[in-house]
């Protein structure tokens, strides 16, 4: 049981880190990952990454809420689909505001 709240506050820190970059302030993202953000597209950089970042969170907490009340193996899918989402908003927020993934 532990391990499941670790995992569900590991992913509360996560979302609020994603709601931290959704606002605009993307500090938390590698210097490297936003060197070619201009000042225009911060904002819009902000709410991809912090998006992707709310939804990995997200994913999970939901799992390891879903594994105590039902403790099937199955509910790990949530997460895997909530990463493989989050990853792909991420992606698409360094290629269209920073122009590549580094």
């Amino acid at each position: 049981m532990m391990e499941y709240l670790f995992l569900f506050v590991f992913g509360i820190g996560t979302i609020l880190l994603g709601i931290f970059n959704w606002k605009g302030n993307i500090t938390s993202i590698h210097w490297y990952n936003r060197t070619k953000v201009t000042k225009d597209n911060v904002k819009k950089y902000g709410k991809v990454m912090g998006l992707g970042t709310i939804i990995i969170g997200s994913s999970l907490s939901i799992t390891s809420i879903l594994y105590l009340l039902i403790e099937k193996e199955f509910v790990w899918y949530v997460t895997l689909v909530g990463i493989v989402i989050g990853l792909i908003l991420m992606i698409y927020g360094q290629f269209k505001y920073n122009r590549g993934i580094f």
